[in-house]
């Protein structure tokens, strides 16, 4: 007989539960969220184990890896399925979903997730870290237009980054009440901001010297922060077995609801990575409305402006550019203007 395990993680703990093929619960333990914890109960069981299985979560990488290595089939399973499976449950705790986990496991019923590998998560991590520099030089230039407000001063509404400083400390020094108040705001920007100006070298240098990267790079709007999201996002190419799933796959395609005589087609998913979706809109954006390059994709998207809207349009192309790059690296081949138009 089969025997699976599911794991209901937290930050700090986890609940086990361990079930037969026919659903009887024969282990049920409260451990600590440590891979060598978790195995040694794993292992301790008296038959072996045929496959361990948990939900997708912040702390899923780590044990997947770390079980693996110790020997264990490990299947992280989609959090969505898994939360419809175990909202049909009374009450809810650690012990439940655990149980609950475990027969979701044993029924086959989930979808595994795609574990990402290390060298796409840490292009993933420098990736947000540059983000979060940026938006926190942002909120302390807020900070400071709006405490300048009280006094008078009104800053352009447009203002670079890079000059905002020079443009700005000599109005505040004039005036030592500001000077006293605000200049640690300036100094505090100052250093955020030459740390985002690193890791934007960074993340071009490492798309300057990705083969896959530069090759995305030749589809207009697309450049190095667009090529590396959507190359760390997918990590595996071949994981879609077509390239059109990849757009669902970010959720940039429509839902819908069907039932009896009801077939009413909504807004668009907006499932799996929010930041990449993002970035293949903000990409489409920059095709449509700021590169002068002519192309069929370019051509479609105007077409679509004039007949469903700027937004709904840009969604459309964005998707389409997810269908054109997944395709261009598993293809190998370059960017053709010519032939874009029948591909999503």
């Amino acid at each position: 007989m089969d025997y699976y395990a599911g794991l209901d993680i937290s930050l700090r703990s986890c609940a086990l539960c361990i079930v037969d093929g026919n659903g009887t619960v024969l282990l049920e333990r409260e451990l600590p969220c440590e891979v060598s914890e978790i195995a040694a109960c794993l292992g301790a069981f008296p038959n072996p184990i045929e496959r361990v299985g948990f939900e997708a979560g912040t702390m899923s990488q780590h044990l997947f890896h770390g079980l693996n290595a110790e020997g264990f089939d490990v299947v992280c399973m989609e959090a969505r399925q898994v939360n419809a499976a175990l909202s049909a449950m009374r009450n809810k705790t650690d012990k439940n979903d655990a149980r609950g986990i475990a027969q979701v496991l044993r029924t086959g019923w989930f979808s595994p997730v795609h574990m990402k590998s290390r060298e796409a998560h840490g292009v993933r991590a420098l990736l947000s870290t540059r983000k979060a520099l940026l938006k926190k030089t942002m909120d302390l230039a807020n900070e400071v237009r709006g405490l300048l407000k009280i006094f008078g001063i009104r800053l352009p509404m447009t203002v670079k980054h890079g000059s905002f400083d020079g443009l700005v400390r000599p109005l505040i020094e004039m005036d030592d009440v500001l000077a006293h108040a605000l200049v640690p705001l300036l100094d505090a920007r100052v250093v955020l901001y030459q740390h985002f100006l690193d890791l934007d070298r960074r993340v071009k240098r490492a798309a300057s010297h990705d083969e896959v990267c530069m090759r995305m790079m030749t589809v207009p709007g697309v450049g190095p922060i667009a090529s590396l999201t959507f190359k760390a996002a997918v990590d595996d190419p071949t994981r879609f077995k077509r390239s059109r799933t990849v757009g669902a796959h970010f959720g940039l395609t429509p839902r819908r609801y069907q039932s009896g005589e009801h077939d009413n087609p909504g807004r668009i998913s907006k499932a799996g990575d929010r930041d990449v979706r993002a970035t293949l809109y903000a990409a489409a954006n920059a095709l449509l409305m700021r590169t002068m390059a002519g192309s069929h994709i370019k051509s479609w998207g105007m077409r679509l402006i004039r007949t469903k809207g700027r937004r709904r349009a840009v969604v459309a192309v964005a998707r389409k550019l997810a269908v054109l790059l997944h395709r261009m690296w598993t293809d190998g081949t370059e960017f053709r203007q010519d032939q874009v138009g029948s591909m999503a």
